[in-house]
């Protein structure tokens, strides 16, 4: 029976849904849609599937040993953590920058002001980056909570109204496999679905500040860990197939083309709520879009930094609080900084953009893929953290899947 500490460990499962729910979602699976009909829809639940032990490799870690999946990295070995570090950094301006643009896009297709792109994106990565140097993980669990529940009704009700119009027959084809466009289109849609993998060790982190909360009255389990963040991991994917169906439904089936701007695409996404739920609702449904994609920035900024601040921790043994938090803040400016950099070089065509951006942050998936399970199965833990062999078989074969897309997106 599923008690009250399931309703509080729930947290780090919502933040994890409310994270996925930008980029992946509504941008790639809704193009995914509108380009491909639901002929993606089986690839969309394969890279869910495929990424899971992975993510649940944080949750498993941090429950177990209290501790940043990073301490798993550094008991490996340096080269552990400095290699996770060689193959995020580069990543996390872009990442960042492609969640501000997209956020950018729903504000400026909501209020109609004349900023470009650019500098709204650049507006929000200064608010989102002040506001999470003052705020903490209670601030953004709540928040979160409350936004993903009107978006997830908003998302089903909308879902389930396009039905009628879905040309189902797409659903078993099979003619995007021969086309090279197609398959570089499937990298980037697997790059953020349902995150990018290195969000695996902030997943930790918020799995260890969840339990930290309800500590006093009993602890928690490992069973009821895991069933919180699978139960935000399954809303996720129901998610993503949502955002899928809506493209389908509505862009596909109207043979509309998705938008190469970002205001034009958000201006799509508004379009798929109005021409279903009607002026008022859609304009509600919107506008908790926009509310969560603000979340999701404020969750890529605390992910990061917390995963690099980690990095430190366990690299240097550093151990003092107020010394970490000064290395979160100033690790949270540069990050802010740096995307702030790639949004003004880089965004000139949006799609383009989010497909470079989704598609790099997949080539990191099979290492960090690889080295969770190395940890899992190689460091210190108790018996009842430690991966089943159907898990570990699921990792291995996600790990062998991830590396040979990574491989096929430098031939092609």
């Amino acid at each position: 029976m599923i008690n009250s500490h399931y309703w509080r460990t729930l947290g780090p499962g919502l933040l994890f849904s409310g994270a996925a729910v930008g980029v992946s979602h509504l941008v790639q699976s809704t193009r995914a849609g509108a380009l491909f009909g639901l002929a993606l829809a089986g690839v969309i639940v394969l890279i869910n599937i495929l990424k899971y032990p992975a993510f649940r490799f944080g949750v498993d870690y941090g429950h177990a040993k209290q501790r940043s999946l990073l301490a798993g990295y550094r008991e490996l070995g340096l080269w552990a953590p400095v290699l996770f570090l060689c193959v995020i950094v580069p990543v996390t301006p872009i990442v960042v920058a492609a969640i501000s643009a997209t956020t950018a896009g729903l504000i400026g297709a909501l209020t109609g002001v004349g900023l470009s792109v650019p500098l709204l994106a650049a507006l929000v990565i200064g608010g989102t980056s002040a506001l999470i140097i003052v705020g903490g993980y209670s601030w953004l669990d709540a928040v979160n909570r409350l936004l993903m529940a009107f978006l997830i009704l908003a998302t089903v009700a909308t879902t389930v109204l396009v039905l009628p119009r879905v040309e189902w027959g797409t659903l078993t084809s099979i003619g995007w496999a021969a086309d090279p466009k197609a398959l570089l289109f499937l990298v980037a849609l697997a790059g953020f679905m349902p995150n990018p993998l290195d969000v695996s060790v902030p997943q930790s982190i918020w799995t260890i500040e969840a339990e930290n909360r309800v500590r006093d009255s009993a602890p928690v389990t490992l069973h009821e860990a895991r069933l919180g963040f699978t139960s935000g991991y399954v809303l996720s994917a129901v998610l993503a197939l949502c955002f899928c169906i809506m493209g389908a439904g509505v862009l596909h089936a109207g043979s509309v083309q998705p938008a190469s701007d970002a205001v034009g695409f958000a201006t799509q996404i508004v379009g798929l709520y109005r021409e279903t739920l009607g002026p008022v609702p859609a304009t509600l449904a919107a506008i908790s879009a926009l509310a969560v994609m603000l979340t999701t920035m404020f969750a890529a900024f605390d992910a990061y930094g917390r995963a690099f601040a980690s990095a430190y921790e366990e690299i240097t043994d550093q151990r003092d609080p107020a010394r970490l938090r000064k290395v979160y803040m100033l690790i949270v400016i540069a990050v802010a900084l740096s995307a702030l950099s790639a949004v003004f070089f880089l965004l000139s065509d949006f799609g383009a953009f989010i497909d470079l951006a989704t598609s790099i942050a997949f080539l990191s998936a099979p290492v960090i893929a690889a080295l969770n399970h190395l940890v899992m199965i190689r460091c210190d833990l108790p018996d009842e953290a430690r991966p089943s062999r159907r898990i570990r078989l699921l990792s291995l074969v996600a790990i062998a899947t991830m590396s040979a897309l990574a491989l096929s997106y430098f031939l092609l």
